[in-house]
């Protein structure tokens, strides 16, 4: 019976830092996306699109990191490397969508990122995030 808690609570642990550092790099890639500091931008400023663009990216490194821990076998050191692959590929993905919405879009997405008041073209990148988090899930699933 410990040796079962102790096991999962190792799993959890790892998962989790795994989780954490993801997490951490979505930041690291919105940040970069935006003119000027992410954390000023939200905690400061106040700013919706920046804030929307980060939620919709962290809840989609969630959706695909939860499926990829559940899909896992009871291989730990498997499932931890699946897990960080398929974490990275989402983030891939998700920026590559930033991009590509950019891209066919007027003006620079990343620039209305930092605009004081909402903008539509915010909503279509997080929702873009969102599908690709959908999609991955059901891939690895």
């Amino acid at each position: 019976m410990y040796q079962n808690l102790l096991s999962g609570l190792i799993a959890a642990v790892a998962y989790g830092v795994i989780g954490t550092m993801m997490m951490g790099l979505g930041y690291l890639l919105v940040d970069l996306a935006t003119p000027g500091k992410l954390r000023d931008l939200i905690w400061v400023r106040r700013n919706p699109n920046a804030a929307l663009l980060l939620v919709s990216g962290l809840i989609g490194v969630g959706i695909v990191l939860t499926t990829a821990i559940a899909a896992s076998s009871d291989d730990l050191v498997a499932g931890l490397l699946g897990t960080v692959v398929y974490g990275l590929v989402g983030l891939v993905l998700m920026s590559l969508s930033f991009l590509l919405i950019d891209a066919l879009t007027p003006g620079r997405l990343g620039e209305e990122l930092s605009a004081e008041t909402m903008h539509p073209g915010t909503w279509v990148s997080a929702a873009a995030h969102l599908v690709i988090a959908a999609l991955m899930a059901a891939a690895i699933w």
